[in-house]
């Protein structure tokens, strides 16, 4: 029944022109045009994800809208820069693409194969109907050039998820992928919906979360979805940091601390527009994680920002915002 469903990672590696012999191929030709395979990593702090055992750098690398308004010529040393500079998670979604000429996933396929064994991989899938998942997940490999992701995540859960009807569906599915190594853990994301999170969590055992978390305190994620987290160990990464927020009413020191002093946080995901911001946050998570900044006044900057919560501030909140196929 498994094989007749679609992907396996056997069945991804024989059929697929970029099975492992090909992606070990194509990491060897990227690591010669970008150079990046034997950069040593700097010395990023680094934190356990959960109960997966993986250690992630503080600060991770965003696939999404942001990195692709960086163009072509601007990106490719963005990647490889990030390597340079210790951060081990790259996180994007089959969905991203927003105009570019390539998806977040081809992006990262261009750059990132020749140092496969360095980093940790993640991307998310858009649809909910079982087939289409699943034919979403291979090309999703193929675009990688990889035979497997290290973090496997649906798409943003919304506050109208139907959780039963996931757990038959997707997320058995997930489970088998998860089996057969096509994904080393599986999990979810959410901006919209604390209380759906919370439900998943407690009630399906998930190994890692992208939550939205900032000072606002739109969502409720840190006080509703977070505590869940904890309580079963599921990996945390930080989402939504900066949105909108970042030089208005708080530094980005500020809010990066604010998300990395939440118990339970593994690392904060960034979508860098610039080389210049990805190295100045890579310092500032570095400083933060080290304890050689000041930490952040949480409570204040909560008060201080309470008034952005909602739409009328942040794009990310209206409900035209387009981050992927939302269900």
């Amino acid at each position: 029944m498994a094989e007749k469903r679609g992907i396996t990672r056997r069945r991804f590696l024989g059929k697929s022109a970029v099975g492992i012999g090909a992606a070990s191929a194509m990491g060897m030709l990227s690591s010669c045009k970008r150079k990046v395979a034997d950069v040593e990593q700097a010395a990023m702090p680094k934190r356990v994800l959960g109960e997966t055992g993986l250690e992630v750098s503080v600060l991770s690398f965003g696939g999404g809208s942001q990195f692709l308004k960086n163009p072509d010529g601007e990106w490719e040393p963005m990647l490889e820069r990030a390597v340079e500079l210790g951060i081990n998670y790259f996180d994007t979604s089959s969905g991203y693409q927003w105009g570019a000429s390539m998806t977040g996933e081809e992006r990262f396929g261009e750059i990132l194969p020749g140092v496969r064994d360095k980093i940790i991989l993640s991307s998310k899938f858009e649809a909910r109907e079982v087939d289409a998942c699943l034919k979403e997940i291979e090309t999703s490999l193929k675009r990688l050039k990889t035979d497997h992701l290290d973090i496997l995540m649906v798409h943003s859960i919304e506050a109208d998820e139907d959780i039963a009807a996931f757990e038959k569906g997707m997320y058995k599915e997930m489970v088998r992928l998860k089996e057969e190594g096509v994904a080393r853990f599986i999990g979810f994301s959410s901006m919209n919906s604390s209380a759906k999170s919370k439900e998943l969590i407690e009630k399906l055992p998930v190994d890692a979360a992208i939550l939205a978390m900032n000072p606002t305190k739109y969502g409720d994620f840190a006080d509703v979805a977070l505590p869940a987290a904890r309580d079963k160990n599921v990996g945390v990464v930080a989402m939504k940091v900066m949105r909108d927020l970042v030089g208005k009413e708080a530094t980005a020191g500020e809010l990066l601390g604010y998300v990395l002093s939440q118990a339970g946080v593994a690392t904060a995901v960034v979508g860098h527009h610039g080389i210049e911001k990805l190295e100045e946050n890579a310092r500032l998570a570095k400083e933060i994680a080290s304890g050689k900044k000041v930490a952040t006044d949480c409570k204040k900057l909560e008060q201080q920002l309470a008034h952005l919560a909602g739409p009328h501030a942040l794009c990310w909140a209206r409900p035209d915002y387009f981050d992927g196929m939302m269900c």
